[in-house]
């Protein structure tokens, strides 16, 4: 069996879950590299990720779908034979706009998304884990906001991801595997991207207390904390990452 620790990072081919592969390799981990769409992105990350001695699997797989999951699990068992900790990143957002705009097939594509890829890479993900192990679900300071005008479905989203992560702490507490999440706020992503935006974070800073945008290494460092033996007395909890917010 494997005996480096292995992470799975769900959406981890750009943005927040890449730089979060590079800070868990940093840390001596082998990482499972999971996406979606972005084939060269994911294998820059591996290449990334393999120049620090470390081994690297790219596994495409839509995490909102039962059976992608169930095949990257399986992937995972055959590469690595064990699983320490996942970090469900995967995630997407929408054009900017208020509900009177949005449509059910809008509205579903990021409940399932966003919030069943959570659940089911989860589930997965304990079945596999021994004591020690954990989680670490990366929701949105959105979730506290509620994101008017521009997002609220992504908002809820999150907000469900927040309560799975208290419920399924204690859930899984008697097990010894610890769920934890970190909430980002403005962070230099191609996310803002996909949101019509390019340059919300520019346009936003002022309002933040640090008056300014965080970077995904940033995000990533409070997420390896939660993961690592330095948290190992802290379950359910949440560390926002939002300059203030």
């Amino acid at each position: 069996m494997n005996k480096a620790r292995v992470v799975l990072i769900t959406g981890s081919s750009r943005g927040i879950g890449a730089a979060t592969a590079v800070y868990f390799v940093r840390h001596g981990y082998d990482v499972c590299i999971n996406y979606k769409t972005h084939l060269t992105k994911a294998e820059y990350v591996a290449d990334r990720v393999r120049s620090y001695g470390v081994r690297a699997e790219i596994v495409r797989a839509d995490v909102s779908q039962e059976s992608d999951v169930n095949d990257l699990f399986s992937r995972i068992d055959k590469v690595f034979g064990r699983l320490d900790v996942l970090v469900n990143n995967a995630g997407v957002l929408k054009p900017q706009m208020t509900l009177l705009n949005m449509d059910a097939k809008r509205i579903n594509e990021l409940l399932t998304t966003n919030i069943t890829s959570t659940f089911i890479c989860s589930r997965e993900a304990i079945k596999r884990m021994l004591p020690g192990s954990s989680i670490v679900n990366v929701s949105s300071v959105a979730a506290k906001t509620g994101s008017p005008n521009e997002y609220i479905d992504y908002a809820a989203t999150k907000g469900a991801i927040d309560t799975l992560t208290t419920g399924l702490a204690k859930e899984v507490a008697c097990k010894g595997v610890r769920v934890n999440c970190v909430r980002p706020g403005l962070i230099y992503t191609d996310m803002h991207t996909d949101g019509g935006e390019e340059g919300r974070v520019e346009r936003l800073k002022s309002n933040l207390p640090l008056r300014r945008g965080g970077q995904p290494e940033e995000v990533a460092a409070a997420i390896y904390f939660l993961a690592s033996h330095s948290a190992s007395f802290t379950t359910g909890t949440f560390i926002d990452v939002a300059g203030g917010l």
